[in-house]
């Protein structure tokens, strides 16, 4: 989630690895921390992600398909690890890079590897491939060229046909990205996002605003898209 000290993204505001590995790593492991301060919306988040899945056909009920094999970057305490990808697949991958945030979310059944890296560091294993590959609240600290090749290797383990990475992000409202620097992260536009989704050559086949969350100042600046991509 973003702060409030947003400014245009320019040069002379980049995403900074060292600032955004010291933010997380003085934050505290509960969801309060994790949502910046909005735990309130999580159930209705979470909500809003499984009926994204159900229109992919992915889910619980009659005439949905288990997921197999999971990816999640960026799982940070495991929220949504937890109260979304677990529950619908047999193993779930997460990329965290800050190690005290996964500690008890290792434990958890059905959670089988955890790569303690940042997402711009991330290799996929040779022979893993994944049906889902769900992205969230992460990518704003990776630069476009950082995301793009994230993609591209997220891309090359994914499941044909089948297969979708779903990402979910707040979004800009403005004409341009903005910055902040207290996490050094970027919140993109949503035809940046569509752009780099063309370089990292994946295909758009869905998308749709998270409904029903109350983020209160915050509601007009930064909506909560999210997108499914593939192959």
């Amino acid at each position: 989630m973003m702060g409030s000290d947003l400014v245009s993204n320019s040069p002379s505001a980049p995403v900074q690895t060292s600032v955004l590995l010291e933010y997380w790593s003085a934050a505290a492991s509960d969801v309060d921390s994790m949502l910046g301060g909005y735990a309130h919306i999580s159930t209705i988040e979470l909500q809003g992600s499984r009926a994204f899945l159900a229109k992919l056909g992915v889910g619980l009920q009659a005439g949905r398909r288990r997921v197999t094999n999971a990816l999640e970057g960026g799982a940070g305490i495991g929220r949504v690890t937890e109260g979304l990808l677990l529950p619908l697949a047999d193993h779930v991958d997460v990329i965290e890079p800050v190690a005290k945030f996964t500690t008890e979310l290792a434990a958890k059944k059905g959670v089988r590897n955890v790569f303690t890296v940042g997402l711009e560091q991330w290799q996929p294993e040779d022979d893993e491939v994944y049906d889902l590959i769900w992205i969230q609240w992460c990518v704003g600290y990776l630069d476009d060229e950082q995301l793009v090749a994230f993609l591209v290797r997220c891309k090359a383990v994914l499941q044909a046909d089948v297969g979708h990475i779903v990402l979910k992000e707040n979004i800009s409202t403005s004409d341009e990205d903005l910055y902040d620097a207290e996490d050094s992260s970027v919140m993109r536009t949503d035809s940046k996002f569509r752009d780099i989704f063309k370089r990292a050559g994946l295909r758009l086949v869905k998308t749709e605003l998270q409904k029903g969350v109350d983020m209160k100042g915050y509601a007009k600046l930064c909506p909560i898209r999210m997108y499914a991509l593939k192959r």
